[in-house]
């Protein structure tokens, strides 16, 4: 996945130097909360001490848990050896400090959770991103006149700034669900073995939460529960089904039997190794390869949620793949749309030539309800209309010249409307005259 559309940031997240640096902050907080409660032994200055001479070493940190095969245990280890290194011979040792009254999951959870607040803020610009292009096409293409599709058949006549405005009002829920979420997720908990704070003021908990901006959990287990991190984890795998459903889209109108849309294809881009004539939706096709990999994550999630009583670590090693590698497909997804929607190439000749291509057949909605106006009754004019339709279906598979619907209508002694009102109905237009309605609404539509 590591190409020139994946962005550093979202790896940086989920990567041990920003957990570590995460940690000794939430250590540094939380003397410093200490401190200021005073409640504990820790002095001001050994706070103030402890605030300037925090530090960890990834490749130390590493060596260290190869000895006592535990992470938190091996970085408090590390963290300390650089508290301490430059404190006078025979002075306490501030590092004592450190974790004071803590459990590893108030430091991991805690942590884990402030991460998740700042990749969901990437998401939540990407969203923004795309969902803006997505209105600014709309209004772009708003009468580019195209066929609707239903069932992969052709149904009426709309405008291709239609499908733009609609990726756009589901990316704009996306936007709002990814906002919750992120809510949702921005708890802390510093609360001890099992949650009582049996060793540690509930205000240092306060503390260092509001210090990262957290809110702290008002009764966690050890564990902040998992139906947080679910939540987000469908929300994610949402927001991923909107992605691949632009992509499904814009993978269908590249179909050379439909080609009336197009990812952009670069100068000196090739699309087959064999056929040199080829451009292949391979960005498209790559989003909905990954939104598969986003939404089964979804799943590793809520199967995190039922742990054994207080806690178990089942959850833990699950989460550490699902949780990044859905962050950084997602953030994925979202560059390569924006790249593509941006620059879809269209070709309104040929819708113009899609939508002519069934002989008018897309107009037979308009004359059923023009001969129930003249009276006839209902099944009656479907009767009337299916039965020159389907003539001109069976001269459209066969590849007969034939007469279009219109022409087959006209020689139609039971289809009693005349030339003006045909010359009205077999109008695209006639379809969009309420379109103003669509964009109106979409002009409210705000990324804000």
């Amino acid at each position: 996945m590591i190409d020139r559309y994946t962005r550093p940031e979202m790896g940086h997240i989920f990567s041990l130097e920003n957990k570590y640096a995460i940690w000794q902050e939430i250590e540094v907080l939380a003397c410093e909360a200490h401190a200021e409660i005073g409640e504990s032994g820790i002095t001001a200055d050994e706070a103030r001490w402890i605030r300037d001479h925090a530090a960890f070493d990834k490749d130390e940190v590493d060596a260290i848990e190869a000895v006592t095969n535990h992470d938190v245990i091996s970085f408090l280890t590390n963290m300390g050896s650089y508290i301490d290194r430059d404190v006078p011979e025979g002075e306490p040792k501030p590092s004592r400090w450190v974790h004071y009254g803590m459990t590893s999951s108030d430091l991991g959870d805690t942590a884990l959770c402030y991460q998740l607040v700042q990749a969901t803020d990437i998401l939540i610009e990407d969203c923004r991103k795309l969902g803006e292009i997505c209105k600014r096409r709309a209004f772009e293409e708003r009468d580019t006149l195209c066929v609707g599709r239903t069932h992969g058949i052709h149904a009426e006549p709309m405008t291709f700034g239609m499908k733009f405005g609609s990726w756009a009002w589901e990316l704009k829920r996306d936007l709002d669900r990814l906002r919750d979420a992120r809510d949702n997720v921005a708890f802390g908990a510093i609360s001890g073995a099992v949650g009582t704070y049996s060793s540690i003021d509930p205000r240092v908990e306060e503390y260092v939460c509001e210090h990262l901006g957290l809110v702290h959990d008002p009764l966690s287990t050890q564990v902040i529960s998992r139906d947080h991190h679910a939540y987000l984890a469908g929300v994610l795998a949402t927001t991923a089904a909107s992605c691949e459903r632009i992509a499904t889209e814009i993978r269908n109108l590249q179909r050379t039997d439909t080609l009336e849309a197009e990812e952009p294809f670069r100068k000196g881009q090739k699309g087959s190794s064999a056929m040199p004539h080829k451009r292949n939706p391979i960005t498209v096709e790559k989003v909905c390869g990954l939104s598969r990999v986003v939404k089964a994550n979804a799943q590793v999630a809520f199967d995190d949620v039922a742990l054994w009583h207080e806690r178990d670590i089942s959850h833990s090693s699950a989460e550490r793949v699902a949780q990044a590698d859905s962050f950084i497909a997602l953030d994925h997804m979202f560059q390569c749309l924006i790249r593509i929607v941006d620059g879809l190439i269209l070709y309104p000749a040929q819708m113009m030539a899609n939508l002519n291509k069934t002989k008018g057949l897309i107009y037979s909605s308009k004359v059923l309800l023009a001969l129930v106006d003249t009276g006839i009754a209902r099944e009656d004019a479907y009767r009337i209309v299916q039965s020159n339709a389907m003539a001109t279906w069976h001269e459209i598979q066969q590849c007969e010249p034939g007469t279009t619907f219109r022409e087959k209508l006209e020689a139609d002694p039971a289809c009693t409307l005349g030339a003006e009102e045909l010359d009205r109905i077999f109008d695209p237009w006639s379809f969009l005259t309420r379109i103003d309605v669509v964009f109106d609404r979409l002009g409210e539509l705000s990324f804000d």
